[in-house]
């Protein structure tokens, strides 16, 4: 159950799928995420119908192969296992996709169980009223 977006540019699909296994690999390794709890849009924009912006914040030279990663997913991870998560991915990244990690930026959203459904119109995680 993490949902990832990840963004970047001028990427061909093989680094785009070297960033999503980066992301998914770290998520397993790090938060207990199921290997088999894989859900992703990972998108390359082309810089002209499509871009990223990004500056320096906070004293941070990026350039553009810059990688956005937006997790969402239910809360409980500790501060602790949420750094090991940034800098796993960030490690992973550099070493499957080439991506310099001050490159990555990555923000998580937590919500709750209730806030999930999988299919079928149902919240999965939430018991079914009698």
């Amino acid at each position: 159950m993490p949902f990832v977006r990840i963004d970047t540019l001028r990427s061909d699909a093989g680094r785009l799928d070297a960033l999503g296994r980066a992301v998914h690999d770290a998520l397993v390794e790090t938060v207990g995420v199921p290997a088999d709890d894989y859900f992703q849009v990972v998108t390359g924009h082309d810089g002209t119908t499509g871009t990223l912006r990004y500056g320096t914040f906070p004293d941070m030279a990026r350039d553009d192969g810059v990688v956005f990663v937006a997790i969402t997913m239910r809360s409980g991870r500790t501060p602790a296992q949420k750094q090991a998560m940034y800098r796993r991915i960030a490690d992973l990244a550099h070493e499957y996709a080439g991506t310099e990690p001050r490159n990555v930026l990555i923000s998580v959203t937590e919500n709750e169980s209730i806030d999930w459904s999988f299919g079928n119109g149902v919240a999965q995680y939430v018991a079914s009223p009698l």
